[in-house]
């Protein structure tokens, strides 16, 4: 295992050696928060690396595979004991690379464990169904086989639990693993597949390659010894993925981007709607898939929901992540910063009036870090730019309507349908939103981020390629059903 110590430079892990890219590039980490702090350098690979690593992967899966799922799930309980042993650190250094507040990614690291321990007791649950044959003297069942070779391709907003809840799944399933993930938050992930690596899986079973998309995560998808590509991030990158494994008959599973709604109808309980309203719009700084972009309030209740809210924001505590009562971090870039700052413009530009935020935030705590203001436009129309765009920042739309049905009408009018929610207190009301949303979670009087590591998950429409990650759902994608006849 390697050992801490302060501007690491951190290596790919091939064939169970943390080993150098032939490349000699290297990229350094800054803390978005204060970029006078190194968090550590990440290799810059090259595709003979992700080549080694694929070799590597599908010689050991053949062994891994033979294992039953009980002595696979002992290696997933043996890392969830060092991982939350190593919790404080992890989640600190997730802090010091991506920007979420200290106890964000502490219950971040605390979640991985969780979805170790969970996987690590499906290597005991059922594999397959025994089914009647119409011959009276044959017995005809089902058993899951494993995909083999699985690339596991990962964003920067949730370097652990992301990471865990693609891992854990492929690995109990008999599945190896060669994990590229985002550039921005290698480092964390480095650090997760040393919990693995300590816990003594297999040389070759957990491969980490880091570096550029452009790279590695088409070779990835190119390299015809990968069964299988599960990946959360971009759209447009997503699309390319799948179009890639398509080509070569490789599976994909896509979770993509999200425009979340919250409708807010005149019955609801204002107080709790405006909590969980700034919890799923801000936390994370809003770099969430699941977070809240729109707010959509029935004109009953408009202005004094819009009052709770503005003075409930105005109150949030902006700064380092690492630093005691804060609780929002900077974006975890400048390019994500000035992507928000864009959108910001642009809402301005088509006629949104700004009614809270707006700005980089600027003066000594702030000016060596990606920091802007929590931000709120009001006299949004649902065809403007900030109310059908994925902005990945800490900005609401709020958009007034009539009624109910046209609430659901404007929630529905987007070409995402990933998570919605809805606070009422009227049953009808509930029902009618649930049946009639198009988003793959929906939720009633609780914010719109957030989904249960045991429960299915995944989008609708342009957020998703329509499978689902997490619970006994993740089954699905990582093996293959394999009906067996015997006379």
């Amino acid at each position: 295992m390697t050992v801490e110590t302060k501007n690491k430079t951190y290596l790919n892990f091939v064939n169970g050696e943390w080993v150098a890219s032939v490349s000699g590039e290297v990229k350094t980490n800054l803390n978005p928060a204060n970029t006078d702090d190194v968090v550590g350098a990440i290799q810059m690979s090259t595709k003979e690396e992700l080549n080694d690593a694929v070799k590597a992967a599908k010689q050991a899966q053949k062994a891994w595979r033979k294992l039953s799922g009980n002595e696979r799930g002992a290696y997933l309980f043996k890392a969830a004991d060092i991982l939350e042993n190593r919790l404080d650190e992890i989640a600190e250094c997730m802090t010091r690379e991506m920007g979420k507040t200290l106890p964000e990614a502490k219950g971040e690291t605390a979640r991985g464990v969780a979805i170790l321990r969970y996987y690590a007791g499906e290597g005991l649950r059922s594999e397959g169904d025994v089914i009647p044959s119409t011959d009276p003297s044959a017995l005809m069942f089902t058993k899951r086989a494993p995909l083999g070779v699985v690339g596991v391709i990962t964003p920067w907003n949730f370097p652990v639990a992301i990471p865990l809840w693609k891992m854990a799944p492929a690995l109990i399933y008999g599945n190896a693993v060669v994990i590229k993930p985002a550039q921005e938050a290698a480092v964390t992930c480095a650090k997760v597949v040393e919990c693995l690596e300590e816990a003594g899986f297999p040389k070759g079973v957990v491969n980490l390659v880091t570096g550029s998309g452009s790279v590695i995560g088409q070779a990835l998808t190119d390299h015809p010894d990968v069964a299988g590509i599960t990946f959360t991030g971009s759209n447009t990158v997503g699309k390319g993925i799948g179009q890639g494994c398509l080509a070569r008959g490789a599976k994909y599973q896509l979770e993509m981007g999200g425009k979340n709604p919250v409708i807010v109808a005149k019955d609801a309980d204002l107080n709790l709607a405006v909590e969980a309203t700034i919890s799923g719009a801000f936390r994370s700084t809003g770099q969430k898939c699941t977070a809240t972009s729109r707010v959509i309030v029935e004109a009953d209740v408009y202005e004094k929901f819009k009052e709770k809210l503005l003075s409930k924001t105005a109150e949030l505590i902006i700064g380092d992540g690492l630093s005691e009562n804060v609780w929002m971090g900077p974006c975890a870039s400048e390019n994500q910063l000035k992507t928000v700052l864009h959108y910001i413009e642009k809402g301005k530009e088509e006629g949104a009036a700004l009614i809270a935020g707006g700005n980089r935030l600027k003066g000594e705590v702030f000016d060596k870090g990606y920091f802007v203001e929590p931000t709120i436009f009001e006299n949004v129309s649902p065809d403007m730019t900030i109310a059908q765009e994925e902005i990945f920042g800490p900005v609401i739309a709020l958009i007034q309507v009539n009624h109910l049905e046209d609430a659901i009408k404007v929630a529905n009018d987007v070409e995402f349908g990933l998570s919605a929610s809805i606070f009422t207190t009227n049953i009808q009301q509930m029902l009618s939103f649930v049946d009639e949303m198009e988003a793959g979670l929906v939720r009633v009087n609780s914010e719109s981020a957030g989904v249960e590591l045991q429960a299915p998950f995944g989008g609708m429409k342009q957020s998703s390629s329509h499978s689902r990650e997490q619970g006994q759902a993740a089954k699905e994608f990582f093996t293959s059903i394999k009906t067996v006849f015997v006379k």
